[in-house]
């Protein structure tokens, strides 16, 4: 077959003889540069050459950058989500038996709000700081070193306690009381509580270490274009966590026989199972994944030196987030302040909706009953939303980057495109069937609005809620929400933070003057051939069209150019993890405060005539207050841009469709 001529170089001069490419892949990339100059990337992985390297001389160095993570099966998918599981049942077991454990010891009702301001603390402590020490750190266990200890606090902190009033006993024998107290005696339990209230704190901060460095992992050892599936298998765990936890507090565990040697009531059995399967799911993932060695330390992003440096990075990140990250976080402010209120006051909804069906206080425990019940279908729901939506949003790899797309530049892309193409159109005319060509699937941007929008409506339809039933329904639909809120904010966030890292670390070795291989040209930077093409030729016309398709496939980028990652600064991924975790945490205690508020006007203050639920309707304004909150944070939503891979695709998809309307090869 006949090639098409290459064109006339432009200068007269002899060129020099081109290098050949090695046959075998370039995987890693290597290339050479000259010793023996300082060093401007000591944390680059080099190696330096001798005599007897092939193809190379005295004085030289090898420099390997490696490639980005490589794709994930879905087996290793699983494998990487499973302990966020393990993570979400210990929190359920927590969340829905914490508060009647500690009642039980005898802790005062105002005590115990005391104690779940552990959770918010947690938050803002733990995550911002395990993500920015671990961002410091260079070992190959940066991530995994802190799940494993948040792990090992977590089990110390559940077993004891699980065991807290055999603790207290023990210690109480052990300063000369020899009385046989049992361990419902209120000295033993009184003796309990500091031990109790300790242990939860040091529980909430382990969860919140788990998971932050969970999705630390994830960010690491991901490609850019599967972190929306990453993060969708993590937003499943965390749904299947709450659906199994919440089962097994229905269960009796003490029926069976191995549990029944551990004695104590149904609160210690259940640590003891919820700890068991999270030190399983931990083992799993961190046997199973292992994140990339730090090769270039990008400056500006965390350095080691004590406390004091970890603080200056963290604020450092807030004032240098680039627009686009700021803006998911200003989303997520007004969002969990509209989901604050449900997650707290879900189950005192539905006992309230029942006394207004029934025209008298129910029973507390009747109405108990149907708050969980509507909480159990609510997280089912969750699940099957969790499954099915991110299937919706699925991203099918033709329109993807090709594998060798980093040494591709935009218009040998689109000369592939092309090609590709017509061998589909080819295959489709001898097999007799129309060409399929891929199609756009649903933005994450998009889905996560729909998904804000849905909870308003479905908050503010509590002014027409007046049958459990009803109540039911829209608890159970609010799972839709809650999947994509798990989901598609993470996945936004990391793609982001991928894409700065990507243009940061090309930036650093381009600076160096470093090149791949032989010359070539630069990318996005075409060779000057149009003297060696006569005017009006076909080859021609494909240069103006290309030209004039380039210009017009500009819209599909859309935002402003503030909106461009490319030019922020590095950026540390765990670090800028935990600071999305404040604009989640910070709204729980700003809606603890208003909702107090809105109690006060809402709900009569009858001292003659108490209710725990008849005549009230506190808990209705807070949730409709949330759906307020919802409206806000979807109109935000539709200012944060598209994520590069988005727009790349959608930039492919333009071309493959004029390219298809271009008629049969």
């Amino acid at each position: 077959m006949s090639q098409s001529p290459r064109p006339p170089p432009l200068s007269t001069t002899q060129p020099e003889a081109p290098v050949p490419f090695p046959s075998e892949s370039l995987s890693p990339v290597k290339y050479q540069v000259p010793l023996p100059p300082p060093d401007p990337f000591p944390s680059l992985i080099r190696s330096n050459g001798s005599n007897d390297s092939k193809g190379k001389g005295p004085g030289m160095a090898e420099i390997k950058v490696k490639k980005g993570p490589k794709r994930m099966t879905t087996g290793d998918l699983l494998t990487l989500s499973i302990s966020m599981a393990g993570a979400q049942i210990a929190w359920t077991v927590e969340l829905g038996y914490g508060t009647p454990y500690l009642l039980a010891l005898g802790v005062p009702d105002s005590l115990t709000s005391l104690v779940w301001l552990a959770g918010p603390l947690s938050g803002l402590i733990a995550q911002p700081l395990i993500g920015a020490i671990s961002d410091a750190s260079h070992s190959k266990y940066r991530r995994r070193s802190w799940v494993i200890a948040s792990t090992v606090v977590l089990v110390l902190a559940g077993l004891t306690l699980a065991y807290s009033t055999s603790i207290s006993s023990f210690f109480i024998r052990l300063s000369g009381d020899k009385t046989p107290y049992e361990l419902t005696h209120p000295k033993v339990k009184r003796a309990a509580i500091p031990m109790a209230i300790t242990a939860f704190y040091f529980l909430d901060f382990a969860l919140n270490g788990i998971q932050a460095s969970l999705r630390n992992l994830l960010l690491d050892v991901t490609a850019q274009e599967q972190l929306s599936v990453a993060n969708a298998w993590h937003g499943r765990m965390i749904n299947a966590g709450n659906i199994i936890g919440s089962a097994f507090g229905f269960w009796n565990l003490g029926n069976l026989p191995l549990l029944r040697l551990l004695g104590g009531d149904q609160f210690r059995k259940l640590c003891i199972v919820a700890l068991v399967i999270l030190v399983s799911t931990v083992l799993i993932t961190v046997t199973c994944h292992e994140e990339p060695p730090k090769e270039v330390d990008l400056s500006g992003g965390p350095r080691s030196g004590g406390y004091r440096a970890v603080v200056n990075n963290i604020t450092n990140a807030i004032r240098h987030l680039p627009r686009p990250i700021r803006r998911v976080c200003y989303v997520q402010v007004f969002s969990w302040m509209a989901w604050f209120p449900f997650l707290f006051y879900s189950t005192a909804y539905v006992g309230q909706v029942m006394a207004k069906e029934i025209d008298r206080d129910p029973d507390v425990d009747d109405a108990t009953r149907a708050g969980e019940f509507a909480m159990f279908l609510y997280g089912i729901v969750a699940v099957l939303a969790g499954s099915l939506i991110p299937w919706l949003a699925g991203r099918d790899r033709r329109l993807l980057a090709h594998d060798a797309a980093d040494d591709e530049d935009e218009d040998a892309e689109f000369v592939r495109i092309r090609e590709m193409v017509r061998s589909w159109k080819s295959e489709a005319a001898r097999e007799g069937r129309p060409l399929k060509l891929p199609t756009m699937p649903f933005m994450l941007r998009n889905i996560w609005t729909a998904a804000l929008v849905l909870f308003a409506i479905i908050m503010f339809s509590t002014f027409f809620i007046t049958t459990v039933f009803w109540a039911t329904v829209a608890v159970a639909l609010l799972g839709v929400c809650w999947a994509i809120t798990v989901w598609v904010p993470f996945a936004i966030l990391m793609e982001y933070l991928k894409e700065v890292d990507t243009h940061n670390t090309k930036r650093l070795i381009g600076a160096t003057g470093i090149t791949s291989g032989p010359s070539r040209p630069p990318p996005h930077q075409r060779a000057i051939s149009t003297p060696a093409i006569r005017p009006g030729t076909s080859q021609d016309a494909d240069e103006r069209s290309a030209l004039l398709r380039r210009h017009s496939l500009k819209g599909l980028h859309e935002g402003s150019p503030d909106d461009d990652l490319s030019k922020s600064k590095p950026l540390a991924g765990g670090t800028v993890l935990g600071i999305h975790n404040l604009a989640i945490v910070f709204p729980q205690l700003l809606v603890s405060i208003i909702a107090s508020v809105i109690f006060k006007l809402a709900n009569p203050n009858d001292p003659e005539n108490p209710t725990v639920y008849y005549g009230k309707d506190g808990v209705g304004w807070v949730m409709r207050f949330g759906g307020i909150c919802a409206i806000v944070a979807a109109l935000i939503s539709r200012m944060v841009p598209p994520t590069k891979t988005e727009k790349e695709m959608r930039k492919r998809l333009a071309e493959m469709l004029e390219s298809n309307e271009r008629g049969s090869p």
